[in-house]
């Protein structure tokens, strides 16, 4: 089976506290949207502590083109995932040695905010030193499912090809995204909750020489679910002037509804009991989507734990942030045949599930 054999995150140079940034949003909106006192709770009902970002709060004081945030984009997400993938091929947490770009065989880029053609991934290989055969293939627009799709796409060439070595290199800006001018309830929520950051995971087949130094997860089967007419949910409402956030404040209910039944039929599928769950590697969206996968699994609060550490010191980073508590959770010694569930929801409406076990 293809396993996961290092992980890495990079945050951000900005790191700013929560009321820091409720007192920017409050003086930016102040007078253009109504009952802006009450709205605003959101900034403390999510719980968040500390978000990193790749600008300063000033930064967002004057007007940005599109033309010039994308800019913004490309130079950033290109230095983020060069520090997250050397970190991640150096992390001596892991790895028994380091290994070289030049062993790498493929590499998956996911990110959703902001646009890049050529895409990331290949500006990303003038920076270090790749194979000039390596594939590539970017995957954009799945905005908080990515990291997990990443993964699970990750897995399906590992089986194809067992010796092969893949990078999944996840990049989100969403800084670089806030619109100062829409003043929608859905605009002040993803103010009060979305962050930047990168990550990477080195997922390799089951023939690739690595030398690990603790038990590691191995992927044992993915799967994949869709809502059919359900792009309202989330995502992104593309104008003139760049990215304009889509969030239902239905999520945690769509969840609780929808959730179970698609897990549940999945663990059925691998013959595994939820009840044999141990990790729940879980993208935290927020702090009520950690409370709907409790109630929709039937979960305690020490299987969100992780999770809900990472959205306190980092909020939603999108897409990066399901590895972020993957990289938690890898730094623990888990016992040798534990199962984990990695998962994550997104634009679509869509699901991915990664089934994993621990094994030396």
């Amino acid at each position: 089976m293809p396993k996961i054999v290092s992980v890495s995150t990079h945050k951000p140079q900005y790191t700013l506290h929560q009321h820091e940034i409720e007192q920017f949003t409050k003086a930016l909106f102040q007078n253009k949207i109504p009952r802006l006192e009450r709205l605003l709770k959101v900034f403390e009902n999510g719980e968040i502590k500390t978000r990193h970002f790749c600008v300063p709060l000033e930064w967002h004081k004057v007007e940005h083109t599109f033309e010039e945030r994308n800019e913004l984009y490309i130079q950033i997400a290109v230095e983020y995932s060069v520090k997250a993938i050397q970190n991640c091929l150096q992390n001596e947490i892991f790895l028994n040695r380091p290994i070289s770009t030049e062993e790498i065989d493929a590499i998956f880029f996911v990110s959703s905010t902001g646009i890049s053609t050529p895409s990331i991934d290949a500006r990303i290989m003038n920076k270090l030193k790749f194979s000039d055969r390596i594939k590539r293939l970017p995957i954009w627009g799945l905005g908080c499912v990515g990291g997990a799709s990443g993964i699970s796409r990750a897995f399906d060439y590992c089986l194809a090809h067992p010796k092969e070595k893949v990078l999944v290199v996840c990049v989100e800006l969403c800084s670089l995204t806030f619109q100062r001018n829409d003043y929608s309830k859905s605009n002040l929520v993803g103010a009060s909750l979305f962050a930047d950051g990168a990550a990477c995971a080195l997922v390799c087949g089951d023939e690739a020489e690595v030398e690990t130094r603790k038990q590691i997860p191995y992927i044992l089967r993915t799967a994949s679910k869709w809502m059919p007419d359900s792009e309202n949910v989330m995502g992104w409402d593309i104008k003139n002037d760049g990215f304009h956030v889509i969030f239902s404040k239905d999520i945690p209910t769509i969840i609780s509804n929808w959730l179970g039944p698609f897990i549940q039929s999945f663990f059925n599928e691998a013959g595994v009991s939820l009840k044999d769950l141990e990790h729940f590697i879980a993208h935290p969206g927020g702090k009520k989507v950690l409370l709907a996968y409790q109630d929709a699994l039937q979960l305690s609060e020490n299987h969100t734990a992780l999770s809900k550490k990472v959205l306190q010191e980092n909020g939603n980073m999108s897409s990066p942030t399901v590895l972020y508590v993957l990289d938690e959770y890898m730094k623990i010694a888990g016992k040798a045949g534990a199962y984990g569930l990695l998962v994550a929801l997104g634009p679509g409406f869509s699901g991915e599930a990664v089934l994993l076990q621990w094994r030396d």
